[in-house]
């Protein structure tokens, strides 16, 4: 016999007798002393399934995303914005500066770029969105996609403060603008 069903069989036998003691029948206390171990071998695999469904998005969610074009998306966006009951202001195709959509009102406005691709996206869009802020009258900033981010991406936007919101996390998009958007301390 394994170990792992030498312990299985302790905890049946110790929660049968367990509950035998606290006042059980003789049916339930058996019962127990069977389920007990059940539930023990189960709880791992659905706690972590619990978790790990959690952070994965939906068929639904991933679909949508990756159907979209370029220009879809940022319509996606520019949606999920507007929910929060924000102004928001889509910027021209040309001359945008690298920002793509401008959300809230001055002086916390958000600068947004969005980026549909099939790879993860680079440095450049962090770039982009950064040095268009301050010509959009944008203080902070945010690039959205529908996949991930490049390591030199993750550590410029860290340098810079830019908000990254890649494919896993976009179920949480509505909130992360929210909280971008809130109205700063006047000290």
């Amino acid at each position: 016999m394994s170990t792992r069903v030498n312990v299985y069989a302790t905890v049946g036998v110790v929660s049968a007798v367990a509950a035998h003691l606290f006042g059980a029948s003789v049916p339930w206390s058996v019962a127990i002393g069977v389920i007990a171990p059940i539930l023990l071998a189960a709880a791992p695999r659905f706690l972590l399934a619990t978790v790990v469904g959690t952070f994965t998005p939906s068929p639904q969610e991933t679909a949508a995303a990756s159907a979209m074009s370029g220009t879809d998306f940022e319509d996606h966006v520019a949606r999920i914005a507007r929910s929060c009951g924000l102004p928001v202001i889509m910027t021209s195709v040309t001359g945008d500066w690298g920002v793509d959509i401008i959300v809230g009102k001055r002086p916390n406005r958000l600068a947004i770029q969005c980026k549909r691709q099939s790879r993860p996206v680079g440095a450049s869009a962090v770039q982009e969105v950064v040095a268009g802020a301050p010509m959009q009258d944008c203080t902070r900033t945010m690039v959205v996609t529908n996949h991930e981010f490049t390591p030199a991406a993750r550590k410029l936007a860290k340098l810079h403060g830019c908000e990254l919101v890649g494919g896993s996390e976009l179920p949480r998009l509505r909130a992360t603008i929210r909280r971008l958007t809130e109205p700063t301390e006047v000290r």
